[in-house]
């Protein structure tokens, strides 16, 4: 009887031992497999990410190319454009006396008024708060912008720069006013009168024959 019991019990005991063997493999196969999921994961997303860079990317390129012309254009212009302000400037120091001619209030100065000129006041106001802080003489802005109104007619939006063009040459000579429409070319001397017609000759008499 105890060597049936001891059998039992041995049994038992390997049996128990087998389901402890089992749950320590299981114990240790889970987190193996929870990190085969996420390097799986992982490897996803990454993949995803590198899609994503390489489609912005080739978007990126694609937006230069269809661009590359305009900034070629662009890039060759901007010194053309510089060495025109600066010169402007020169200009505007040399022909002004007082602050108006300082670069800081040409460049503001100007603004205001060819914005005042296209009704954007409320961006006019903004630079002329900036110009007054600046120093800037108001009167000047005044003086330049009632130039202004007497090119009217000679201010052509189809024109580049015409507009522009205009405000500077006020800001420098606010006084400067409109040429004269040149006179009409003058009309060719006529030519001398066709001589008067002749009155016609009046017949003369028949002479009459002598008497007998």
């Amino acid at each position: 009887m105890g060597t049936y019991l001891s059998g039992i019990t041995g049994r038992g005991g390997t049996a128990a031992s087998r389901l402890q063997q089992i749950g320590d493999s299981m114990r240790r196969s889970l987190p193996e497999f929870e990190n085969f999921n996420l390097r799986r994961l992982a490897i996803a997303g990454l993949v995803a990410v590198v899609g994503i860079g390489n489609a912005l990317a080739q978007s990126g390129d694609n937006k230069s190319q269809e661009q590359s012309g305009k900034p070629a254009a662009n890039s060759a212009e901007a010194p053309k454009d510089g060495q025109h302000k600066i010169d402007q400037f020169a200009e505007a120091a040399q022909a002004i006396n007082g602050p108006a001619g300082n670069p800081e209030c040409v460049w503001l100065g100007r603004r205001v008024v060819q914005l005042v000129w296209v009704d954007d006041l409320d961006t006019a106001f903004r630079h002329l708060d900036l110009y007054d802080r600046f120093g800037c003489p108001g009167g000047h802005v005044q003086a330049a912008f009632r130039c202004l109104t007497r090119f009217a007619a000679q201010i052509d939006d189809k024109v580049p720069n015409s507009l522009r063009d205009h405000v500077h040459a006020c800001w420098i000579n606010p006084g400067a006013q409109p040429q004269a429409v040149a006179a009409a070319p003058a009309q060719p001397a006529s030519a001398a009168p066709p001589p008067a017609p002749q009155p016609p000759v009046a017949p003369q008499p028949s002479p009459q024959p002598a008497a007998k």
